[in-house]
């Protein structure tokens, strides 16, 4: 399958990479951190870590990373049900961490929630392995 995997490119995917995000059955919740102007401040801090991956110029797979200088993390890891169990997740997650390592990046985490099976075996398959002694905490700014 040529699947092209690059850099998101705003604003002319935010629509299509939305309209995937919101069609994932289970495991992306977007929220106010995927806004226009959400997305606008992340592509300022490292934009070559925000992919997608397309098929035939349709945007069928995305992924971002983030990395504040010590820690990486992943997030947003969507396919498109119509191309998934094909490699494109497996591609994506490869190019974002080899881009999190070049930058210096010796650990990174990402969350799943936790009825999220097939997410969780899916990263498991490459390495990840789930951290007993942490306890997720959050808080939004509104």
């Amino acid at each position: 399958m040529p699947v092209n995997i690059r850099e998101f490119r705003f604003p002319d995917d935010y629509a299509h990479t939305l309209k995937l995000w919101e069609s994932i059955e289970a495991g992306i919740n977007v929220g106010q951190s995927d806004t226009p102007e959400e997305i606008q401040k992340k592509l300022k801090r490292d934009p070559d870590l925000f992919l997608v991956a397309e098929l035939n110029e349709e945007i069928v797979g995305s992924v971002i990373g983030g990395y504040d200088g010590r820690r990486g993390i992943v997030y947003h890891l969507a396919v498109h049900k119509i191309v998934r169990e094909q490699g494109v997740g497996a591609l994506l997650m490869s190019e974002v961490e080899k881009r999190l390592q070049s930058k210096g990046c010796v650990k990174s985490y990402l969350l799943v929630l936790a009825d999220n099976e097939h997410a969780i075996q899916f990263y498991e398959k490459r390495g990840w392995y789930e951290m007993d002694e942490v306890r997720i905490m959050g808080k939004e700014f509104r």
